[in-house]
């Protein structure tokens, strides 16, 4: 069964039509149904509670406004293995790779980091 906090894509009439994070699953007074609570993934961010069966919170096609619905859960992509290595930060000191110096100095030379909050506005050219 989906669990709170997992990652869901909403199918509307068998197309994908939004990403939702289930926020909360609790039983409703009727017998084998649950209230699921839905945060939208979208702009605006909502909070939305849909009554469902166990199944339907388990990806079975379902009718909601005599359209079929149906939630299946997002697992997150297998990275591949030339990836798995790469440090995010450097285990010495906690740093971010942004802010290391380069241990080898014909590193310094390889490539800038570009720093989106200091990036100039190109309409009047100041800093955001």
């Amino acid at each position: 069964m989906a669990e709170i906090k997992d990652i869901v894509l909403i199918y509307l009439e068998n197309e994908p039509v939004s990403f939702a994070r289930i926020e909360d699953i609790v039983p409703d007074h009727k017998k084998d149904w649950y209230q699921i609570k839905l945060l939208m993934l979208q702009i605006p961010l909502q909070v939305v509670t849909w009554i469902l069966k166990a199944e339907y919170i388990n990806g079975e096609v379902f009718s909601m406004n005599g359209k079929s619905m149906r939630l299946e859960k997002v697992e997150a992509p297998v990275v591949p293995v030339e990836y798995d290595n790469l440090p995010e930060t450097s285990p010495e000191n906690g740093k971010d790779l942004e802010s290391r110096e380069p241990e080898d100095p014909s590193e310094k030379n390889q490539g800038n980091i570009i720093s989106f909050s200091k990036r100039k506005n190109p309409k009047n050219g100041q800093e955001p």
